[in-house]
């Protein structure tokens, strides 16, 4: 399969970035190397910049913005940028200058627009360049191991030099993240010499960490894509938590080994060109140096060791969710979630159900998937069921083509460039299905509509300020539809909308599902369940390693039901993937 991942064995560049989606386990590889490296007595810094980071935990000490020793471990240290505080000094050094000479609700609009991911990017960029540029840090330290590397989109638009001019002031198309570099004045040099080393092969290595499941290697492929377009050629992909044995008599261990490989088969085949390594599926909790240090090692804690505390934990299924929503009546219902959380599955389910108890439903989703709509068409009860399948792509495509329109007449060259790099950010995408959605909503009013993917607060606020900037003002920063209007109070309506936040019982999916849940209550939409799916805690294994990660998993979800949501359910770790309308009907009843 793939070689063990093992920095002890092999040679490693002075900056090592870790990049993948949430919950892949990279902020513990990167932990894991840097203990690893420090072991060897080389000079370690990690350094996370990540918003949602978990480094402190991982490694069980509070970490500031200034680099730590790890009392532990010698030799390394520990630093824990705050990027969205970063990102509050760039965003008032742009918004700044135009304090008590623009209207209020037009300084709102421009701070909403600084307040997505890109712009927590590039604040997170202007703190790791001066670790990158600066030649002091290679003779402070023999590595530097970043957690979370900046995106392509992100060092595209470095790249193109009406990003250091005023072009955004002046623009009205409302869809820029970033907004002029302004904030970050006279630094352009140093972003050059960080991108450049970078690009260094003899300087920097990108390590692609995903799990062994279809969405993730499907991120790590694009990732590497992305970056290879920049410049950024040295990179390996270390496929994290490959269970490496199964137990064939247990059903949950044998199907769980069995739907890694297949996905693992499934490899794009760009992405098969990059050298990969493999991780394994442990027993234990990735925290603490003690831990850490098993992982490069062939440590298996035995099921005896895997003692459960405290009292069994006893939660509904997703059918509480439903039986809740089927009778408060609830018109509209909002899957949200990371990737890879299976929250369109639950969508389905959920649609599935209400179906089941005699309501009218309609299911959309951003999955294209063909066989959904095919297996979901049929006859009897699933008349009640009606589904659209929203193609990603396409709505993207015609947004941006509707922006270039109207924004774009008249720009050439660099300001078109810009435009167009400005409009590969995933609030685009975010917004475009926004719309996509909302039309949906607005023809289906007879109906209970189901929508698998919703809009963050960011976007929801992004959109209503923008409404807010049509009415003070004769010109507009973007056209918001009539159906995106009246969805909008609709959403912070919880009799008519039930929000379902989709989670799994680990640290980062958790903490980032938390975070989604406070970005929302800025735009006044509380969610009514959290649902954690694909729990192993909730199945019977007997496999050791399955066994003591379930054990594992109580703490997880321990805080979401006690501490973060309203109501809780949970679904099991299933045998099999439940597509299509009758196995969506098993995960319920």
């Amino acid at each position: 399969m793939y070689s063990l991942f093992n920095p002890n064995q092999m040679a490693v560049t002075p900056f090592l970035f870790f990049t993948g989606k949430g919950g892949v386990g990279k902020t513990s590889t990167a932990c894991a190397t840097a203990v690893a490296l420090a072991d060897q007595g080389k000079k370690v810094l990690l350094v996370s910049t990540d918003p949602a980071s978990n480094l402190q935990d991982v490694l069980e000490v509070e970490l500031t913005n200034n680099p730590k020793p790890i009392p532990s471990v010698a030799n390394l240290s520990a630093c824990n940028i705050d990027p969205e505080q970063a990102a509050k000094a760039y965003k008032e050094s742009v918004v700044g200058p135009y304090r008590g000479k623009l209207p209020d609700v037009v300084l709102a609009t421009m701070e909403e627009q600084l307040s997505g991911a890109c712009t927590v990017e590039i604040a997170a960029f202007d703190e790791f360049s001066h670790l990158l540029a600066d030649e002091e840090i290679l003779a402070q330290y023999d590595h530097v191991l970043f957690d979370t590397a900046p995106t392509g989109h992100t060092l595209r638009l470095l790249q193109l030099p009406t990003a250091w001019s005023g072009f955004l002031e002046d623009s009205t198309h409302g869809a820029s993240c970033l907004g002029p570099l302004a904030g970050l004045e006279g630094k352009k040099a140093l972003y050059q010499k960080a991108v450049e080393s970078l690009s260094d092969r003899d300087k920097t290595t990108l390590i692609l960490v995903a799990r062994p499941d279809n969405s993730s290697l499907l991120e790590a492929d694009r990732a590497s894509f992305e970056l290879k377009e920049i410049g950024i050629k040295n990179q390996l992909l270390i496929v994290n938590g490959l269970l490496q044995n199964h137990q064939p008599e247990d059903a949950v261990s044998t199907a769980f080994y069995k739907r890694q490989r297949d996905a693992i088969e499934q490899t794009p085949e760009a992405l098969k060109q990059v050298m990969a390594y493999s991780l394994p599926y442990v027993s234990y909790s990735l925290t603490g140096v003690a831990n850490l240090r098993h992982l490069f090692s062939s440590y298996a804690i035995h099921s005896s060791e895997a003692e459960e505390t405290g009292e069994p934990i006893d939660l509904p299924g997703l059918n509480g969710v439903i039986d809740d929503f089927s009778e408060h009546n609830t018109r509209v219902i909002f899957t949200m979630g990371k990737g890879g959380v299976g929250k369109t599955s639950v969508a389905s389910a959920i649609a599935v159900g209400l179906s089941e108890k005699g309501h009218k439903v309609h299911l959309t989703t951003t999955d294209p998937a063909a066989h959904l709509a095919y297996t979901f068409e049929g006859s009897g009860l699933r008349d009640n069921l009606s589904i659209s399948s929203i193609n990603p792509e396409v709505e993207v495509a015609r947004y941006k083509e509707n922006v270039i329109e109207q924004a774009g007449s008249g720009m050439a060259g660099e300001e078109l460039a810009y435009l167009k790099e400005d409009l590969e950010s995933p609030c685009t995408e975010e917004i475009a299905l926004f719309q996509a959605f909302a039309k949906v909503v607005e023809k289906s009013e007879e109906e209970i509509v189901v929508i698998d993917t919703a809009p963050t607060g960011h976007t929801l606020l992004l959109l209503d300020s923008t409404e807010a900037y049509h009415k003070e003002m004769s010109r507009s920063t973007g056209d918001v539809p009539d159906s995106v209007k009246k969805l909008l109070p609709r959403l912070r309506n919880p009799q008519e909308t039930g929000v379902v936040i989709v989670t799994l019982a680990e640290a980062t999916p958790v903490l980032e599902a938390s975070r989604l849940e406070q970005d929302l209550k800025r735009a006044g939409i509380e969610a009514k369940w959290w649902v954690i799916n694909q729990s192993l805690y909730a199945t019977n294994t007997a496999d050791a390693v399955l066994k003591g990660r379930a054990i594992s998993e109580k703490k997880w979800i321990r805080k979401v039901d006690g501490e973060l949501a309203e109501k809780c359910a949970i679904i099991p770790w299933l045998e099999e993937e439940k597509i299509g309308y009758d196995q969506l009907k098993e995960f319920i009843f």
